[in-house]
């Protein structure tokens, strides 16, 4: 049987904003934990991690420094947003937010498509029209099982979509002068509503730390 809710608040690591270690940062797999919080209400405290220069005490909890890390209340710091998101799932399971495994996968190939479109140097290497044909097959899914993955209700993979998704209309807008097409209006819309969402809007990196993220990425 899964454990109830615990008034306790779990504790979780993302990454602090660069120059703002205040605020947090651009990491779409730790706002994907944080949107799956969110989401399942589960209450939560937020640790920011200068990843530029890790605090000893991070990585006495994590000797690999890496972000997103979540402690349940049991003392262990557990990695990885894939396993992170299915413990939260067994251990708050309402709402569900179970993606049946059919729809598991949709949209799993934007992130490499944006991030190799986004370094490209050559527009002739196919890395547009790549990522364009990944937009065409989530709008022809969207179409069919709209508005989100699943359906009527938000789910796990829309969740890990959404950060990604955002990130990608952020960077290649700054630095390349493109946009997803106009035409693509489940896909526009499944953006609209998921970037609209409170849940969203409180656990998204400004569009400036975004920038600054990608930045060394791009000119490399």
């Amino acid at each position: 049987m899964a454990d109830v809710a615990s008034p306790e608040p779990v504790k979780v690591c993302v990454k602090a904003a660069a120059g703002a270690p205040d605020v947090p940062g651009d990491c779409p797999f730790c706002q994907r934990v944080l949107l799956t919080l969110e989401e399942k209400n589960v209450p939560y405290e937020l640790k920011l991690v200068d990843l530029s220069e890790k605090p000893q005490w991070f990585l006495e909890i994590n000797p690999e420094g890496k972000v997103p890390v979540i402690d349940f209340g049991d003392g262990k710091w557990v990695p990885d947003s894939d396993v992170i998101t299915a413990i939260i799932e067994e251990k708050y399971p309402n709402p569900s937010l179970v993606t049946p495994a059919e729809y598991a996968t949709v949209g799993s190939k934007i992130l490499s498509s944006f991030v190799k479109f986004l370094k490209s140097k050559d527009p002739t290497d196919g890395s547009e029209q790549a990522l364009l044909d990944e937009f065409h097959a989530l709008e022809e899914h969207l179409k069919d099982h709209g508005p989100f993955v699943n359906g009527e209700k938000i789910s796990a993979v829309d969740l890990s979509l959404a950060p990604k998704l955002f990130h990608l209309e952020v960077t290649l807008a700054h630095f390349k002068g493109w946009s997803v097409p106009e035409n693509l209006t489940c896909v526009q819309n499944y953006m609209k509503v998921l970037f609209s969402k409170d849940s969203f809007i409180k656990t998204s990196a400004a569009k400036e730390y975004m920038i600054a993220g990608w930045e060394p990425k791009v000119n490399a």
